[in-house]
C-alpha cells in the first residue's frame, strides 16, 4: 500500500463544543480536501453511532473520487457508510477478524465491494447489463479489499502487527500529544527508528507532529505522519504546507 505523506485524522471531539458540530466538522474536512489531503480517518469516541454513521455517509460523499476515507475502530460504521477501510487500536477487535469482515462483505455476488461502491451506483444508474459489465464487476469484488490499519506503541506489538493482515502500521505516540486522555508513553524518533527497523510494511508516525517537526519523524523512517491538532487552524495552508514540507 502506498501512503500520501500526510495522513490527516477528524477527530470529532475538537468540534463537539461548537455550535453545530457536525457542520463544522464536515467544513473541516472540506477544507482539508481543498488543501490537497488525500486521505482522511474520522476518528469519534463518544459512542453516539447515529452521529458518526451521519457524519461518516456524509465524509465518504465529500472524498468520493477525491480521498481515501478510514473509520476509526468501527468496522460496522465503515460497511454501512461504504468507507474504504478501518484502523484499529489494541482493544479493538482483532484485525484478522476485521479482515475476514470486510474480505467477506468484499466477495459477496450481492454486496457492493468497498473499492467498487461507485460503479455499483452507476448500475443503479439504468445503464445496460452485459455478460461483460457483470463479468467486470465480479472481477473488482475478487480484487478489492478494504484496508486495515492497527496502532502500536512499543517494539512488541510493532513485531506482532507485523504478521498480522494489516496493510499499514500506525506507531506513537512520537511526541507528547493532547489529542488523547491517557496517551501512551513518548516514543520519540529514536521509537520511529526502532519501528522502521521492525517492519517492512507502510508506517504511519502519529502523536504531537506538527509542520516544525514533521519532516524529522519522515527522515526518522515513517512513510506517513498522522496529524489532528496542527490542522485545525487554517486546515487548507495547513495541509499545504505539510504537503511541501513533506515533498
Amino acid at each position: 500500500m502506498l501512503l500520501p505523506r500526510l495522513y490527516p485524522i477528524l477527530d470529532f471531539s475538537s468540534f463537539a463544543a461548537k455550535p453545530e458540530p457536525l457542520r463544522q466538522a464536515l467544513r473541516f474536512a472540506e477544507e482539508l480536501l481543498a488543501g490537497g489531503a488525500a486521505m482522511l480517518q474520522y476518528r469519534d469516541k463518544s459512542g453516539d453511532a447515529a452521529r458518526m454513521l451521519s457524519c461518516a455517509r456524509e465524509l465518504r460523499r465529500l472524498t468520493q473520487g477525491k480521498a481515501t476515507l478510514i473509520i476509526n475502530d468501527r468496522a460496522d460504521i465503515c460497511l454501512a457508510a461504504q468507507a474504504d477501510g478501518v484502523h484499529l487500536g489494541q482493544d479493538d477487535l482483532s484485525p484478522a477478524s476485521v479482515r475476514r469482515i470486510l474480505d467477506c462483505v468484499v466477495s459477496h455476488p450481492f454486496s457492493p465491494s468497498l473499492g467498487t461502491a461507485q460503479l455499483s451506483r452507476e448500475r443503479m444508474g439504468h445503464p445496460q447489463t452485459t455478460p461483460e459489465t457483470l463479468s467486470s464487476e465480479r472481477a473488482g469484488r475478487e480484487t478489492a479489499r478494504g484496508i486495515v490499519g492497527f496502532s502500536t506503541h512499543n517494539l512488541d506489538q510493532i513485531r506482532d502487527a507485523d504478521a498480522m493482515p494489516v496493510d499499514y502500521i500506525a506507531v506513537g505516540p512520537v511526541f507528547a500529544t493532547a489529542s488523547k486522555a491517557n496517551p501512551d508513553p513518548v516514543i520519540g524518533l529514536e521509537g520511529v527508528r526502532r519501528a522502521r527497523a521492525s517492519t517492512q510494511k507502510p508506517l504511519v508516525a502519529i502523536g504531537g507532529i506538527t509542520r516544525k517537526n514533521c519532516l524529522q519523524v519522515r527522515e526518522a523512517g515513517a512513510d506517513a505522519v498522522a496529524v489532528i491538532a496542527d490542522l485545525l487552524e487554517s486546515p487548507v495552508k495547513a495541509v499545504e504546507e505539510f504537503i511541501r514540507i513533506l515533498g
